[in-house]
């Protein structure tokens, strides 16, 4: 049987972000993966660290924390992750979108954030790929983009250098709390003991949380992403269409009803290696992770609509992985007060790589009680208790 201080489940980008904050604060750590490490969501992604798609005020600060402490991670981490910053820019295609973004960027700016709008000639300056009638959009100079394998690699490896141990191929089967306060972890690979547990499953963290009848109202909501390669520069940052939030937050689009029903929205990303990630599509589709061609083949024409001159681009191929979406778009990183040192951090939805640093550093300042880098109220499992006891 094997006892550490803190137990983290899950070997995602989130897992691994807690054992290394968890670690260098001199926490006893191991970290439990059911398949490979960083094999689910964190695999299936795209690499950003963005403030651009984050509600204004609190959403949008806890992103900025993020890329802070992923900027000082570039330069402490010995492995590199290709991190750079040349920030992100949204594309409007009506005056409907222009208007909205200004109210975006104007709000944004009064939360302290380095917002601009983007005009005709910027986006021309952007990209001569564009089609010709767009008018225009807005930038956060911010900005930051990583690989998201290399950095949850690299965060595990100098968790480890701290002593933490790593088990791939564990997965819990079952979870009891002994009357002194420890917790007992059975799993495919033996038993464990924990004083701190730390449920990081993502889309499963709430199998995990039915182990002590906690109910974590996270569901997996499923995304493509076609990786495409490129004969020219096409562009060097990354670039989404203004309907991207109103997809994400649920408004009402102008668009046909297949990119409607699939939740389709333009997400353009250059990679270091060259070729491009191009998303996006949002379903709620239950544990399923085939690829759908009928989104494919939707998500291509959206950017066909944007990039007219990638019709003839070259697809290397197609993947869908699943986001732990939940209702209030943000993610629970949380005590369980009614279950001392037991703590949620899940429900990232699409922002998991994003908000992976300043998820970790939270869940070890929880842990030592410690001020914490953000308000943590926001992201309190209790608002969903408090809702489901007040109906």
């Amino acid at each position: 049987m094997e006892h550490c201080d803190v137990l983290v489940i899950g070997g995602g980008i989130i897992g691994c972000a807690i054992a290394y904050y968890t670690s260098k604060s001199g926490k006893d750590v191991t970290i439990l993966e059911k398949g490979e490490f960083v094999s689910g969501t964190s695999s299936r992604c795209d690499g950003n660290i963005l403030a651009i798609d984050k509600d204004p005020g609190f959403d949008s600060q806890m992103s900025l924390v993020s890329q802070k402490l992923v900027a000082d991670l570039s330069k402490v981490l010995p492995h590199t992750f290709e991190y750079r910053a040349p920030g992100s820019i949204l594309v409007c295609e009506s005056e409907e979108e222009m208007e909205a973004a200004k109210q975006w960027v104007d709000r944004q700016k009064a939360a302290g954030l380095p917002f601009r709008m983007l005009d005709k000639q910027d986006i021309r300056q952007e990209s001569p790929f564009f089609a010709d009638d767009l008018l225009g959009g807005l930038e956060c100079a911010t900005d930051s983009t990583i690989n998201p394998y290399l950095f949850a690699f690299s965060l595990l490896e100098e968790a480890k250098k701290s002593g933490a141990k790593a088990y791939k191929q564990t997965e819990v089967k079952g979870m009891k709390k002994e009357a002194d306060g420890i917790f007992t972890i059975e799993t495919t690979n033996g038993t464990f003991t924990a004083k701190h547990v730390v449920n990081a499953g993502g889309v499963w963290a709430p199998k995990i949380g039915e182990m002590l009848d906690l109910s974590i109202p996270i569901k997996p909501r499923k995304g493509h992403i076609i990786v495409a390669s490129r004969q020219q520069h096409v562009g060097s940052r990354k670039v989404m269409e203004f309907g991207y939030l109103i997809s994400k937050f649920g408004g009402e689009r102008k668009v046909d009803p297949l990119t409607e029903k699939y939740g389709v929205a333009l997400v353009f990303e250059p990679t270091e290696s060259q070729n491009f990630l191009i998303g996006s599509s949002r379903e709620f589709a239950g544990f399923n992770t085939k690829v759908n061609n009928e989104i494919i083949k939707c998500i291509a024409n959206r950017a066909i609509r944007f990039y007219p001159k990638m019709a003839d681009m070259m697809v290397i191929r197609s993947y869908a992985g699943l986001r732990p979406w939940t209702e209030d778009h943000l993610p629970i990183v949380s005590r369980v007060d009614h279950i001392p040192n037991y703590y949620i951090a899940a429900g990232h939805e699409g922002d998991g790589i994003s908000l992976a640093a300043v998820t970790g550093k939270v869940i070890e300042e929880l842990m030592n009680e410690k001020d914490t880098c953000i308000p943590v109220e926001p992201l309190s499992y209790n608002r969903f208790r408090e809702r489901v006891l007040s109906q």
